[in-house]
């Protein structure tokens, strides 16, 4: 495989690794899809215009993933502030691969319009509340999860899990896991805004612990550029499925669970950006807690160059503080492409979402697609969708 199609920007030497031994393999892709009100906040997030309109985000993106575009979509993609649905990217991929999909709904507020497996979870309720989940459905959606990680991987045990999300507003949660796992992580998570919203995310998460009682546990309440950037000792730390009850969303539990179980036997890539560096660190963090056994060596965090290499953000150094994880980027770029709607990618819009990154990096693993032949299939994508939208 070709440098200039993958980098690997933390862990090489795993990374690198992890690449050739999946080189050529098949995969495929799973995307959990949950919600909190967190993404309803004014301002919080462009993945659709509006609060009410980013309701219906997850839904909308999980029915243009299983079927691509139609003319009368039941949930249309919703208006954003600039660009185009990452879920335009996935579906690309999913077609040109013809990857075997698996759609979980760990918590959304209204029934999903394509088949979905059903986690039995619920919608989170907005984290600054320090109450966002009940710890019941947490340690319900960690064992579903541990259940279907076993259940994919023993299907595809040469080959690796995809494991995508949509939660609006789940940066904001991945900032408030973080923080709450002890890693000093304000000011470093990504945004679909051009320009991070750090200061906002900040507030909601101090909020949150605070309500939560968790504003004593190290470096939560008052972290600054001069804080110990290193993850506190474990013993310091709060059980970690009652620190998602309290400030995080469905997906993060779910897909911990999926991967940790997977990866005993597949590979596995946590297809986003810092919402998946969250997820790894919340494995982490459960696997010791509740002595689960997991293979980290078959973990690797797939995302965008996007969010790799946003300056508004700093994933690379967040990847870093977290010990062991590689984190790997698609170096696709849209500069050249003929479409506003994707060179808004450029300009430090969207950049993730709906598992695009890792998608973009199996379609290089297993179709050997370079960077110019996945732009010209995402921009047939993008030809049928503006045909059939207007």
């Amino acid at each position: 495989m070709k440098d200039e199609n993958v980098k690997v920007y933390t862990q090489i030497k795993l990374g690198q690794q992890w690449l050739s031994r999946y080189q050529g393999h098949p995969s495929v892709l799973i995307c959990i899809l949950g919600f909190t009100e967190t993404g309803l906040l004014p301002g919080i997030s462009a993945a659709g215009a509006t609060p009410e309109a980013r309701r219906f985000t997850a839904l909308a993106d999980a029915e243009f993933l299983y079927h691509g575009p139609l003319l009368q979509p039941q949930y249309p993609l919703p208006p954003l502030q600039a660009g185009a649905s990452p879920v335009l990217i996935s579906r690309a991929v999913v077609e040109t691969l013809s990857l075997p999909i698996y759609l979980f709904n760990a918590g959304l507020p209204e029934p999903p319009p394509v088949p979905t497996i059903d986690l039995d979870g619920e919608p989170a309720r907005c984290l600054s509340q320090g109450c966002a989940l009940e710890l019941s459905t947490v340690k319900h959606l960690l064992e579903q999860g541990l259940a279907w990680g076993e259940k994919l991987a023993a299907n595809i045990s040469q080959g690796y899990l995809i494991v995508g999300e949509c939660v609006v507003g789940g940066t904001t949660t991945a900032l408030a896991v973080l923080t709450g796992l002890g890693i000093a992580a304000q000011g470093k998570v990504s945004s679909s805004h051009p320009v991070c919203n750090h200061a906002q995310k900040w507030a909601l998460v101090q909020a949150g612990l605070q309500r939560a009682g968790l504003k004593n546990f190290p470096n939560s309440s008052l972290l600054s550029p001069s804080s110990p950037s290193s993850p506190s000792s474990p013993s310091s730390l709060p059980d970690p499925l009652q620190l998602v009850a309290a400030v995080g969303d469905p997906m993060q539990v779910a897909a911990a669970g999926i991967a940790i179980a997977a990866s005993r036997t597949c590979g596995v890539i946590l297809a986003g950006g810092t919402q998946m560096l969250a997820v790894y660190a919340l494995m982490q963090a459960i696997a010791r807690e509740y002595s689960l056994s997991w293979q980290p060596e078959q973990v690797v965090v797939g995302t965008t160059r996007w969010v790799a290499e946003d300056t508004t953000s700093h994933a690379v150094e967040l990847a870093q503080m977290i010990a062991g994880v590689p984190l790997l980027a698609t170096q696709l770029s849209f500069a050249a492409s003929g479409y506003t709607q994707l060179r808004a990618y450029e300009q430090g819009y969207v950049k993730e979402g709906m598992g695009a990154g890792g998608c973009c990096i199996a379609a290089h693993l297993t179709q050997g697609l370079d960077r110019a032949q996945l732009l010209q299939v995402i921009e047939t994508m993008a030809k049928r969708y503006s045909a059939m939208s207007r």
